[in-house]
């Protein structure tokens, strides 16, 4: 904490000199947008100590009421946007104020977006060549072999070394702790005593981690798709729960493709679907499509629609056409991108090192094997590429952390307004319930019988209302509210023709 008070102190002294963006940070096109740079200890015990450059990106809050030209909106302050990763960058989140559901908040806030230690050009972090990392096709076993087993150990080892190769000293300092403690520099620098903030998905964790650490510098916060927070469940226990609620969430995304049968002739029943996405696989395995799509990337991309249901009809329509003999959809959707390559490669690097750095892990093989091998009969569709993506923090090098006990009594943080979908795969629904019980005072936003991840400012208007409300008004529920699910996609596309039949050849996911 004293660490952080000189941080603090030096950056609200500082400022931020805002002036062009870097095209690497922000198209040229967004001339409303300004960027800057801010600089926080590497280590926090050391404030005086190597520091690191974050970038920071901002549009000043326009002042204008969408909804009447003539009248003026007072300003509000600045509102920091994190959507999660760890890894991900919001150096493009001021680009939101053109949208409709965002120009109210626009209008009232300053909206500033950042890239965190690790992201970018914020004291970049790298494990291995992105060439390496970017690569395909590659297998997706449902129950791997041994042989497969001790390949994929052989890979984790490998990019664990990497990491520490490659990061050096730095290693240990990438974490959620330092993650919370940069916000509050970052609060400083743009000059602001109390913090406006909207995390999603595993920004809710450092948000909630922030709300505990800095319960008096929180003005308004909202937790979008919540992290369970639970110690004991960071970070292992959170990715066997994730596996387990995407195979529910394919389960949704199966009973849609069948009640539409007509459009992508993929089955009439959602056990259908799965031995059509089975025949996929199979023939994938035997030959990969476009020589670069296996069944690795057709899982990676089919993973997408459990994320969102807007993915519903582009996944469907892909698989649908690769059955009847059309494989371009399904390459130009899933084929690694060499362009992507350094930017995926870094993303995964920084959220490998915070996941790995946050909390114990369990460092037997065996027990791996045991808990993935157990899900995997009844979740297997995304449970052991899960563990693969996760695998280097059973033998990371650098010291572990004890995960901070997310707790705030009555009265002491200002009501946080937490926002989730019901059967939310990448943040499981309990999550937000165990947030919801551990920040007194907080305020529980449901979208019903739902699953997109992040249901913030997107079709919902009921959603938005009690989000417009909490940020522009600073009202909210009592305790908890409730709001119908948004409509289902429409499916689109073409109608594919016969069904497809089954071929005689056979052969990193878990992101907040």
């Amino acid at each position: 904490l004293r660490g952080t008070e000189v941080a603090v102190a030096r950056a609200r002294a500082a400022g931020v000199d805002f002036g062009a963006c870097a095209a690497a940070d922000v198209p040229k096109a967004a001339r409303n947008v300004r960027c800057g740079t801010v600089t926080v200890p590497l280590d926090y015990a050391h404030p005086n100590g190597t520091q690191i450059t974050l970038t920071v990106s901002r549009t000043p809050a326009t002042q204008k009421d969408p909804r009447n030209s003539k009248r003026k909106v007072p300003r509000q302050g600045a509102l920091f946007y994190n959507p999660g990763g760890p890894g991900a960058s919001s150096m493009l989140f001021p680009l939101v104020g053109a949208i409709p559901e965002w120009k109210r908040i626009a209008a009232a806030y300053d909206l500033i977006g950042y890239a965190p230690r690790g992201v970018g050009r914020s004291a970049p972090l790298s494990c291995e060549t992105p060439k390496r990392f970017v690569t395909g096709p590659t297998a997706s076993p449902y129950h791997p072999s041994e042989s497969f087993k001790r390949q994929r150990i052989a890979q984790a080892k490998a990019y664990a070394r990497g990491c520490a190769l490659h990061a050096g000293k730095t290693l240990p300092f990438y974490t959620s702790l330092n993650n919370a403690r940069d916000l509050d520099v970052l609060r400083a620098a743009l000059g602001e005593d109390r913090l406006t903030f909207y995390g999603a998905s595993y920004g809710t964790y450092f948000g909630a981690l922030y709300a505990t650490m800095f319960p008096t510098h929180v003005r308004r916060m909202v937790l979008d798709s919540a992290v369970n927070p639970d110690p004991q469940k960071i970070w292992y226990r959170n990715n066997l729960d994730q596996s387990a609620a995407f195979e529910e969430r394919w389960a949704d995304f199966r009973d849609w493709i069948a009640r539409h049968d007509d459009v992508y002739r993929l089955g009439n029943t959602a056990a259908r679907v799965q031995r059509s996405y089975d025949i996929a696989r199979e023939r994938l395995a035997g030959k990969a499509a476009g020589g670069k799509v296996g069944p690795g990337q057709l899982q990676s991309a089919l993973l997408k629609a459990g994320y969102s249901d807007s993915y519903w009809p582009s996944r469907a329509q892909a698989l649908s056409a690769y059955l009847h003999g059309d494989s371009k959809p399904l390459v130009q959707m899933a084929a690694p991108s060499p362009k992507e390559a350094a930017d995926a490669e870094n993303t995964n690097a920084v959220y490998t090192a915070v996941e790995c750095n946050d909390a114990p892990w369990p460092t037997d093989w065996k027990v791996w094997d045991r808990d993935n091998t157990r899900l995997a009969r009844v979740a297997p569709f995304e449970t052991w590429d899960n563990a693969w993506m996760n695998l280097p923090c059973a033998y990371w090098p650098a010291p572990r952390q004890q995960p901070l006990d997310v707790r705030t009594g009555q009265g002491e943080l200002p009501p946080v307004m937490i926002l989730a979908a019901e059967r939310d795969a990448a943040a499981p629904y309990a999550g937000s319930l165990e947030m919801n019980r551990r920040l007194a005072d907080s305020v529980l936003v449901t979208e019903r019988d739902a699953g997109t991840h992040g249901i913030g400012a997107g079709p919902n208007k009921c959603v938005n209302g009690y989000l417009d409300s909490y940020l522009l008004e600073g009202r909210f529920p009592v305790r908890r509210a409730s709001c119908a699910p948004r409509e289902e996609p429409v499916a689109s596309g073409r109608s594919a023709g016969k069904k497809p039949q089954a071929d005689s050849r056979r052969g990193r996911t878990g992101r907040q």
